[in-house]
């Protein structure tokens, strides 16, 4: 029997799959105080023409001007795909309690994969972390989001 997705990761699904019909890699993020959504964004490298717009990214710097603080302590950040080491880098220096990401990122990801950001001695804070909530659907939206820019157009 698979367990429901919670609603904060239902909603970075949602973005994500939003994302990726409007030609974004189709990853969403949501930061949580409690029960409060502070942000739900989803990817804008392509549309915003920055390498730096993932979803972590922008949910972070949104949630920093909304709370008026550099810090997120107290707040959980939901993600559909492991962070990247930027992204990782930047969970840690907002102090951000606990992550959850959905799909592992083998290639590009940098918390069991690559550097494995948060084992790093100069890594400042290291979240807690729980993974696999909505892993097979995070996972479909970004096979089936690359898989069509494969293939060739008839």
């Amino acid at each position: 029997m698979r367990l429901p997705v919670p609603a904060p990761m239902r909603l970075a699904l949602d973005l994500a799959a939003r994302a990726a019909a409007a030609g974004e890699v189709p990853v969403g993020a949501v930061i949580m105080r409690g029960n409060e959504v502070v942000v739900a964004i989803a990817n804008m490298m392509h549309g915003g023409k920055d390498p730096t717009a993932h979803a972590e990214m922008l949910a972070i710097r949104e949630a920093c001007k909304t709370l008026n603080d550099e810090r997120l302590t107290g707040c959980d950040l939901w993600v559909t795909l492991e962070p990247c080491a930027m992204c990782a880098a930047a969970i840690s220096h907002a102090r951000i309690d606990r992550l959850y990401y959905a799909a592992p990122d083998p290639k590009g990801g940098a918390v069991e994969h690559g550097p494995r950001w948060f084992e790093q001695t100069t890594c400042h804070h290291k979240p807690e972390i729980y993974v696999g909530l909505g892993e097979a659907e995070a996972a479909a939206q970004l096979r089936t989001f690359f898989r069509e820019r494969r293939e060739p157009k008839a």
